[in-house]
């Protein structure tokens, strides 16, 4: 019997090796001496009380049934992140919490299925000008997720089928302002493993005004150009926000196996938070040469612990 560490890394059927760049990191972990396995997180021939660490990576199929995945974090013996915070994080109402402790996000319209809302109520929740993004405040990546002008009827009717559908199927929806900062800057992720600052990637918008993206897109269009020392000045900030409410919820500091934090230049000298990615995040480990290598590492002190 091996006495490596089992470590088994969590994904759905549609990236049965994991996201882009990460097919590499099963050697990388044997190479650590762990004895790593990729499974599907709801394959029902899978024991999961012989996986070991089980580190959730590319579940992109979570938000389809988000219900039956916590469930199923929950018969785990010990996984990455933990379960309280996938929990928190697989739903993006956790920026309400952030906002509240003065994390610069995305002014947000929240809509509710049992807010019951009428189509004029839902028409005074668009923005007056400029464009807008609507989302599902449970999804993965960029999938359904729709950008808009207010200066076209069409384009506000579309809007207005897709937030009635996305209640109709009892989504809680998210409308925004679409930041136009994106178009000029790009959207820079920070990415941190056990705490530490790995490495950073410049991602163009994948929308674009009157669509909604494809539900196989799993990126946007990525290019290593490390963040400059104000990104990264600006991700601490973000990180101490984030573990301040950690804190708060659980009665105690945990660190993260990984943390992928996404923000834009507000055009001011400051920075607006898109999402912070505790669960199914992209990591970019194919963009940037010692990426790959530094999550085999994270992973491996912890399996070694």
């Amino acid at each position: 019997m091996s006495t490596h560490p089992k470590v088994t890394l969590v994904t759905c059927k549609s990236l049965p090796t994991l996201f882009h760049g990460e097919e590499g990191l099963l050697d990388e972990l044997a190479a650590r001496g762990c004895d790593p396995q990729i499974k599907v997180w709801n394959d029902p021939d899978v024991d999961w009380s012989r996986a070991g660490m089980v580190v959730v990576r590319s579940v992109s199929d979570y938000a389809q049934d988000r219900a039956a995945f916590l469930e199923w974090t929950r018969g785990l013996r010990r996984v990455q992140n933990s379960v309280d915070v996938l929990d928190w994080n697989s739903d993006k109402h956790y920026l309400k919490d952030l906002a509240a402790l003065g994390m610069p996000t995305i002014l947000t319209s929240w809509l509710e299925p049992e807010q019951k809302l009428s189509k004029h109520q839902i028409h005074t929740r668009f923005p007056a000008f400029g464009e807008f993004v609507v989302k599902p405040a449970v999804s993965s990546g960029v999938r359904d997720i729709g950008r808009y002008t207010t200066v076209d009827i069409r384009q506000r009717q579309a809007a207005m089928r897709q937030v009635q559908g996305l209640l109709g199927e009892g989504r809680s929806v998210m409308i925004q302002r679409y930041v136009e900062e994106i178009d000029l800057h790009g959207e820079i992720s920070l990415v941190f493993f056990n705490g530490l600052v790995s490495h950073a990637v410049e991602k163009r918008s994948a929308l674009h005004p009157a669509s909604i993206t494809d539900p196989t897109v799993h990126e946007a269009v990525v290019t290593a150009e490390p963040a400059d020392s104000v990104a990264w000045k600006w991700g601490q900030e973000i990180r101490r926000v984030l573990h301040d409410y950690v804190r708060s919820r659980l009665g105690h500091d945990e660190q993260f196996l990984f943390n992928r934090v996404d923000l834009v230049p507000d055009g001011r000298g400051s920075f607006l938070v898109m999402e912070v990615s505790l669960v199914d995040a992209d990591l970019y480990l194919g963009a940037t040469p010692n990426a790959l290598g530094n999550f085999a590492d994270a992973i491996s002190a912890r399996a070694h612990w």
